[in-house]
């Protein structure tokens, strides 16, 4: 199955909860989970035909809650799943450290793009480059120390220039370091998940996989 390309709004809706997968402009704009706190389709307010969810219900559902806020597929988020479960510490967290470390994430992080979405496309038209080096992977895994920026030729572009002026707003991340001037930035360490700004219980998708 393709990426989904209908509206963000929606998938917010079905999960019941803000995914900012609009980046600024959610913070913005009236938001339909608020306007209309049900799920999307013929049914969505049918709250009689509606049972208690399950626990597999509510594992699937934080799956697909932090596969779409990352806008990963199904197979990278298992590929990402398979690749953590090998490591030492906590399965979640490493999860959830694999994919704030992507490219796209990076990107999106340093305030170089309003969002995921846009931040793919960014990396994939070469508009980035990794110690010097285009990389056009938006999953590529960003490792310590690796300098990220913004190619020079490419610098002048508005979508960059805005995101870079509502990003500044924003609270830092302490993880990574950003130089506005240079249009670049560093990942300093990997991060903890006390870090990481994402309301999600990741153990659910730990035993989700576990089965």
């Amino acid at each position: 199955m393709g990426r989904y390309t209908g509206p963000s709004c929606r998938q917010c809706r079905r999960e019941g909860t803000k995914l900012f997968l609009k980046g600024i402009k959610c913070f913005t704009e009236k938001c339909p989970v608020e306007r209309r706190p049900f799920p999307p389709g013929q049914h969505g307010q049918n709250t009689g035909r509606r049972r208690k969810a399950s626990e597999y219900s509510r594992q699937l559902r934080e799956k697909q809650k932090v596969k779409r806020i990352y806008g990963v597929s199904e197979q990278q988020f298992r590929n990402t799943f398979e690749r953590v479960n090998k490591m030492a510490g906590i399965t979640g967290h490493n999860l959830l450290a694999a994919l704030e470390s992507r490219l796209d994430n990076i990107v999106y992080r340093m305030g170089f793009a309003p969002s995921r979405k846009a931040a793919r496309q960014i990396v994939r038209h070469r508009h980035v480059e990794i110690n010097g080096k285009a990389v056009d992977v938006p999953s590529y895994l960003v490792k310590p120390g690796e300098e990220v920026r913004v190619r020079p030729k490419s610098r002048e572009q508005a979508a960059i220039l805005t995101a870079m002026d509502q990003s500044s707003r924003g609270a830092p991340l302490s993880w990574i370091a950003v130089d506005r001037d240079t249009f670049s930035g560093r990942m300093l360490e990997r991060p903890g998940r006390h870090d990481i700004p994402i309301a999600a219980q990741e153990q659910l998708i730990v035993e989700l996989y576990s089965k």
